[in-house]
């Protein structure tokens, strides 16, 4: 038993001796010691949680989101207009393609810049010219954007067909592609881009002017009535309704198959009846569409610009079709003879 005291005692003392030799260790480590010269910084002991919160100062800041440039309808004050249905576009035009009837307009006088929306004038002036689809340009250095410095997955040296570039540019709203269709317009761009501008003024657009080809700059301009006219005439073009209209395409490029998307998913709803559309979008532009649908057993011809956001111009589409929808069809007039005695001409 005395055995047993004698070796707790023993015990109990080398750890005390052990403890105390530690704890003085670190009072000198802390103090700096009685040799420690004057002035010099006392050494600290980092426990686990101070190196922690070191480690988390240490951790990257969050990035810093900055806000969108403002389109150049926003700087206008345009945004501030309202409308019955509450659209995010800053200006909207609807009209009955048949009778000419404006069902809706907010801000349709505005001119402003219309960013791919010029693919849909280019692609009208190549269909009209009546130049071989089938022969082969070459995407060359002259087609890269240095307006916006956007890239493009047709690099250069790729060669496509003129119907093929065509239908890219519609479609996919290719920017590559519909610059080349400028540049090998008989004449060259310049030519081209007068055409532009002429077939403009053929039609009555006064508000719009045409820069170049793509829509990448933002002195491609135009309003609302005026996107109304360009959008009635194109939609008579077969080859125009196709190609801006199918879901996607693919295009062989040397050895490369490359699968291109429509940039409007409105397209692939069954319940829309679309004939003829163009998206666009630049900063300054914001997010614009043009459609011709039929709603309701009615022909419409949509404009929506500098929209907010980027579904919300598919948003106003669907807004306004539902509208229209809700609106009682109009009551059937029946033929009378009193209605064949008119001096009013009826047509059959």
């Amino acid at each position: 038993m005395n055995h047993l005291h004698r070796f707790i005692w023993v015990g109990a003392a080398s750890l005390f001796v052990t403890l105390s030799a530690a704890s003085g260790q670190a009072f000198a480590a802390s103090s700096g010691g009685s040799n420690a010269q004057p002035g010099a910084k006392p050494k600290v002991i980092k426990t686990a949680y101070q190196a922690k919160r070191k480690a988390y100062a240490k951790r990257p800041s969050a990035r810093i989101v900055r806000p969108a440039r403002p389109s150049d309808g926003m700087r206008a004050g345009l945004h501030g207009a309202t409308d019955p249905l509450s659209l995010r576009s800053s200006v909207a035009y609807v009209i009955d393609q048949e009778t000419q009837e404006v069902l809706l307009s907010k801000n349709e006088e505005a001119v402003l810049p219309i960013a791919s929306l010029t693919k849909l004038m280019t692609g009208l002036l190549i269909s009209e010219a009546e130049l071989p689809l089938d022969e082969m340009l070459t995407i060359t250095q002259a087609d890269v954007d240095t307006e916006k410095g956007s890239t493009s997955r047709l690099r250069v040296g790729s060669t496509l067909s003129r119907g093929e570039l065509m239908h890219l540019a519609l479609m996919s709203s290719e920017n590559r592609a519909a610059h080349a269709l400028g540049r090998t317009y008989p004449g060259g761009l310049q030519v081209f881009v007068e055409m532009m501008n002429a077939k403009a003024q053929l039609l009555g657009m006064q508000d719009t002017q045409y820069v170049e080809p793509t829509g990448l700059s933002s002195k491609n301009r135009s309003s609302a009535r005026d996107l109304a006219v360009l959008v009635n005439v194109a939609s008579d073009d077969p080859l125009l309704r196709e190609y801006s209209t199918s879901p996607a395409y693919q295009v062989a490029v040397g050895r490369r198959k490359l699968m291109f998307s429509n940039t409007n998913r409105l397209v692939k709803n069954p319940t829309w009846e679309i004939g003829l559309q163009k998206t666009g979008y630049i900063s300054e532009a914001g997010q614009c569409l043009v459609m011709q649908a039929r709603v309701a057993g009615r022909n419409l011809i949509m404009v929506f610009l500098d929209s907010a956001g980027k579904l919300s111009r598919l948003g106003d589409a669907e807004r306004v079709r539902r509208w229209v929808e809700s609106i009682p069809a109009r009551p059937v007039v029946p033929l009378t003879e009193n209605h064949l005695d008119a001096k009013s001409p009826i047509f059959f």
